[in-house]
């Protein structure tokens, strides 16, 4: 059985809980929402994962903000907690910013991140 967080492990922006719900409605048939953890990857050691939910696993910690559902890996509790999500848009990209203060460094292309 999973945990609905009282003091959630993360945090949505107002921006990037409009582009999940964009995100559910449009693309996410069938999800129970979106699925945020992170996997060993790159230079610096972690990198983020976001993709749709398909199912709520033992262990995983669910955080509903703003309308959406966000299904946290229970593996990644720890090096999230705190975490902000934003949704930012520029001339050039558009991209969800994770800014984590449990982050010690990351990797000079911004794909993964040392704890």
């Amino acid at each position: 059985m999973s945990d609905v967080a009282v003091d959630p492990v993360v945090r949505l922006t107002p921006a990037a809980a409009a582009r999940m719900r964009h995100l559910l409605t449009t693309l996410g048939q069938g999800a129970v929402g979106l699925r945020l953890g992170v996997r060993p990857t790159g230079c610096s050691g972690y990198s983020y994962e976001l993709d749709f939910a398909r199912e709520i696993g033992e262990g995983d910690v669910v955080v509903e903000q703003q309308e959406v559902r966000l299904v946290v890996d229970g593996a990644a509790v720890a090096l999230l907690r705190g975490t902000e999500i934003d949704w930012v848009e520029d001339r050039l990209a558009a991209r969800f910013v994770f800014r984590n203060p449990n982050e010690k460094a990351r990797c000079g292309c911004g794909e993964s991140f040392t704890v």
